[in-house]
């Protein structure tokens, strides 16, 4: 067994017995881990406390992860990076909900992928301090398909639709997972942009809907086990 210390995201957290979590992290060193946190739900002073495991908090913790499989142990715990307005604003807390939810269906990786985490946590922290934040879950998920192997191959993008299975653009529109016409349009405007040109792209509440539509379906198309997300009504609730 090692002891490690880490940046860590936590992706999700579950009640195991009447007082402890099952919480999983994807960590900076060594991708993703689950923790068994006992008697953390206890009232108690000082030691672990619920709010550090809230949904993709970043966290440095010290751990003790072992070799068989079995759940890890966390030592200490400290917020990373302690959002401003994410715990605060009912819109940003929605988005977070759904993000943690696909984030646990997508990343099944238990070694190190330093990109993939750098770019969750610049993500998070763009959210957490950025307004305009409509459109930011269907441009994060789309962008992390890149560091999941499946990104748009924008090689021959003046086709005529793009095909969900393949990720590449086409001129055989006849399949079922190709998408053409206006959803074709719509969901375009995301391809090659960051963050800071969010703002620049417009979709009203049917566009909207139906991107995140395109997007859950092409990660269904490219993820084994990939579960269309609960949180997916809340979201589309928050933003209608």
């Amino acid at each position: 067994m090692a002891v490690v210390a880490t940046k860590a995201i936590v992706l999700s957290s579950l009640k195991y017995s009447d007082s402890s979590l099952i919480v999983k992290c994807y960590t900076q060193k060594e991708g993703l881990k689950a923790y068994l946190i006992r008697g953390i739900l206890k009232p108690k002073k000082g030691g672990l406390k619920v709010a550090y495991f809230q949904p993709l908090t970043q966290l440095n913790i010290v751990a003790s992860h072992n070799t068989k499989g079995t759940l890890n142990a966390i030592k200490e715990v400290q917020v990373f990076n302690p959002y401003k307005t994410i715990y605060k604003d009912i819109i940003k807390q929605s988005v977070v909900m759904f993000l943690s939810e696909v984030l646990s269906y997508s990343i099944k990786e238990e070694e190190k992928n330093i990109p993939l985490f750098d770019y969750l946590e610049s993500g998070l922290t763009w959210l957490d301090l950025h307004d305009k934040i409509a459109n930011f879950h269907l441009l994060f998920l789309l962008n992390l398909s890149r560091f999941l192997g499946f990104y748009p191959d924008l090689s021959e993008k003046d086709k005529l639709g793009f095909d969900l299975v393949e990720g590449v653009f086409t001129d055989v529109t006849s399949q079922k997972n190709v998408i053409v016409g206006n959803n074709f349009f719509q969901f375009k405007k995301l391809l090659g942009i960051n963050f800071d040109k969010i703002e620049n792209v417009s979709f009203n509440k049917h566009e909207r809907q139906v991107v995140l539509k395109i997007i859950i379906r092409y990660f269904e198309l490219h993820l084994d086990g990939f579960k269309k997300p609960k949180s997916l009504q809340i979201l589309e609730t928050v933003f209608s």
